[in-house]
C-alpha cells in the first residue's frame, strides 16, 4: 500500500514538473496506481488480525483489473499519438482518465468500508490478535484514511467541474495528507509488527515453561495470622497460572476465580504481602520483566514488547512502575547488568 501511494504520488510530481512532456507521449501514461492501495491495505489488515482464510482474497480480482486498465491506456497512446491535435488528444486522455480515477475512488472506498466492517464485526475471527494489541492505531488510521478520501472526493467534484481542464490545485491537499500516511502507516506497521511477533514469541516461550512457582510465596512474620494460609494458596493461584501477566487482572477477577471475597481478598493481601493488590501484583510483573531483560534470548527485543508481556498495559505503565520498585529504567537495568556481568 506505502509503495502505491508513493508511486501515485511521485507519478504526479513528475506530470506537474512537466519532467517527460511530449517524449514517447509520457504525458498520457498515468498508471492508475491509486486503483490498489485499498486492496493491498485489505491485504495487510487481514494478514496482521491473521484471518487469511476467512476472507476473499481481492487482490486476486484487482490485479487483473489494474493490468487491463495500464494496457487500454497504452493502447490509446499508440493508437491516438497520430490523430488529432495534441490539445484535443489531452482533452479525451484526461475525461478517460478522470473516468477511471471515479472508478478507483468508487470502488477503494467500498474495499475501505468492507475493512472497516471486518475490524468492527468479525472479532471473532481475531480474537487472539486482541490479546496482543487493542488495535488502537488502526481505528486511528481509518479515521485518517477516511478524511483522505474526503479529500478525494472533493479534488474529483473540482476536476469534473473543470472540465478536466487546468491545474488543479484541489489535489495538493490530497497528495500531502497521502504523503502523512505513508509516514503514518510505515511507522506504526513496521512497529507494531515487530512488537507483535516480538510478543508472540515470548508467550510461546512462557506457555512452555512448566508451572513451577516462580519464587517462594511472601509470609508474614506473624505466624499466628489466620490468613496466611489462605495467602498461600492465592499466591501460588496467581503464580502458577500467571495471572499476573493479564493486563486487566483485577482483585474483582481474582475474586471470581477463587471464590473469596474482595475485601477479604484485600485484608488477606494486605497482612501478609504488607502492600495492596495492584502493588503486590505489580510487584510480580517487574520480576518477570527482569527475566526477560537479563536473557540473552530477548537480547534484540523491544522494551515495550518486554513491557507489554510481562502484564503491563502499556509502555509508559512499565517504565513508571519499573522505575519505583528498581529505582531505574528498564533500559538502564539491563545496561547495568550487562555490564557488571562483562
Amino acid at each position: 500500500m506505502i509503495l502505491t501511494i508513493a508511486l501515485n504520488n511521485f507519478q504526479s510530481w513528475i506530470l506537474e514538473r512537466n519532467l517527460f512532456q511530449h517524449k514517447f507521449s509520457l504525458i498520457y501514461i498515468q498508471i492508475p496506481w491509486h486503483f490498489l492501495s485499498a486492496p493491498f491495505f485489505y491485504t495487510f489488515l487481514i494478514n496482521y488480525l491473521d484471518i487469511r482464510d476467512k476472507q476473499r482474497k481481492l487482490l486476486k480480482y484487482f490485479l487483473p483489473v489494474f493490468v487491463i486498465m495500464c494496457v487500454a491506456q497504452i493502447s490509446f497512446v499508440i493508437i491516438s499519438s497520430n490523430s488529432g491535435t495534441q490539445e484535443e488528444l489531452n482533452y479525451i486522455y484526461e475525461k478517460y482518465t478522470s473516468i477511471e480515477e471515479l472508478i478507483s475512488l468508487v470502488s477503494s472506498l467500498c474495499v475501505f468500508v468492507y475493512s472497516f466492517y471486518v475490524l468492527k464485526n468479525k472479532e471473532e475471527s481475531f480474537k487472539k490478535i486482541l490479546t496482543f494489541d487493542n488495535l488502537k492505531w488502526i481505528y486511528n488510521f481509518f479515521k485518517l484514511t477516511g478524511f483522505v478520501y474526503l479529500l478525494w472526493v472533493f479534488a474529483l467534484v473540482i476536476k469534473f467541474s473543470l472540465n478536466f481542464t487546468g491545474f488543479l490545485y484541489s489535489y495538493y491537499p490530497l497528495r500531502i495528507s497521502t504523503t502523512v500516511i505513508i509516514f503514518i502507516l510505515g511507522y506504526q506497521g513496521i512497529k507494531y509488527l515487530r512488537l507483535l511477533k516480538e510478543r508472540k514469541h515470548i508467550r510461546e516461550e512462557i506457555e512452555e515453561e512448566n508451572s513451577q512457582k516462580d519464587d517462594s510465596p511472601i509470609k508474614n512474620n506473624k505466624k499466628e495470622n489466620k490468613y496466611e494460609e489462605h495467602f498461600i494458596t492465592i499466591d501460588s493461584f496467581i503464580r502458577d497460572h500467571k495471572k499476573y501477566l493479564q493486563p486487566k487482572y483485577t482483585l474483582h477477577n481474582l475474586s471470581k476465580d477463587i471464590s473469596i471475597g474482595t475485601s477479604t481478598l484485600s485484608a488477606i493481601i494486605n497482612n501478609n504481602a504488607n502492600k495492596s493488590f495492584v502493588e503486590y501484583i505489580n510487584e510480580m510483573r517487574v520480576n518477570q520483566a527482569k527475566k526477560f531483560l537479563l536473557n540473552p534470548k530477548y537480547e534484540g527485543y523491544t522494551i515495550a514488547s518486554i513491557g507489554l508481556e510481562s502484564g503491563f498495559n502499556s509502555k509508559s505503565a512499565f517504565y513508571d512502575v519499573f522505575k519505583k520498585h528498581t529505582g531505574c529504567t528498564p533500559l538502564a537495568f539491563k545496561n547495568s547488568k550487562t555490564v557488571k556481568s562483562e
